[in-house]
């Protein structure tokens, strides 16, 4: 249930609940579900529901008896406030982050109305990074959401970026991550939707970090941004 990661901005995964549900048009493409079918198909028992919404109380407390610091993406195959996950699941899985509190953790939704609707009770910790996925210009409410939590630091996953943005608020806002869709089908990405969002970043003062252009073949395809990678990560000290 918790794997070394490939993902750029992150360390490793841990996945306490699997599966979801398409929200908005940045799920069309989903790598979890290709991902989910084809453990289901193999036998593998975390994934014995497919990609239907499933927790995995046996893997409540994994990130404890990781004893090396690290940053954990935390349920990269769901979405921890997806409607069908128990709010008392949810707030399990903020108790065990809360006691390994020497790992940083990345929480990303979709679903950033449930999220805030629970900020008050959410154990909120330095240590927790709280984030919201926004595809295109449709769900720009999310940031809204995200800059009304409780959390020290928030960010923001443009990806897969499917177009323009336009003016964003910033405010609050920590990191700010873009990036391509990847694997079969891939929508394509502009140079100038990511240069609009990098200079709205440096205006306001938000670390920038470009993932992926993405495409069918997106290790051919790389990550350098204008001859360069960009790497910022907002800067914090794990607890």
């Amino acid at each position: 249930m918790a794997t070394k990661s490939t993902i750029e901005w992150t360390e490793s995964t841990w996945n306490p609940i699997t599966g979801c549900t398409k929200i908005s048009p940045g799920c069309k493409n989903c790598y979890a579900e290709r991902m989910a079918k084809r453990l289901h198909a193999m036998g593998q028992p975390n994934y014995r529901n497919g990609f239907d919404v499933t927790i995995h109380p046996h893997a409540l407390e994994l990130p404890l008896s990781w004893k090396k610091p690290q940053t954990i993406f935390v349920n990269s195959m769901s979405d921890l406030f997806h409607e069908d996950v128990p709010e008392d699941f949810i707030l399990n899985v903020f108790e065990t982050m809360n006691k390994a509190n020497w790992h940083r953790y990345q929480v990303l939704t979709k679903r950033s109305e449930r999220m805030l609707a629970m900020n008050k009770i959410i154990p909120h910790s330095k240590h927790i990074w709280l984030g919201v996925t926004v595809e295109n210009a449709d769900y720009k409410n999310r940031i809204d959401d995200l800059r009304r939590m409780n959390c020290d630091v928030k960010f923001i996953s443009f990806e897969p970026l499917l177009c323009k943005l336009g003016g964003l608020n910033l405010k609050g806002i920590d990191w700010a991550i873009v990036g391509g869709e990847s694997g079969p089908g891939a929508r394509p990405i502009k140079e100038e939707w990511i240069l609009e969002i990098k200079e709205q970043c440096d205006e306001q003062g938000v670390s920038f970090f470009f993932k992926q252009w993405g495409g069918v073949q997106k290790k051919k395809n790389g990550r350098e941004l204008l001859n360069q990678t960009w790497d910022a990560m907002p800067e914090t000290v794990l607890v």
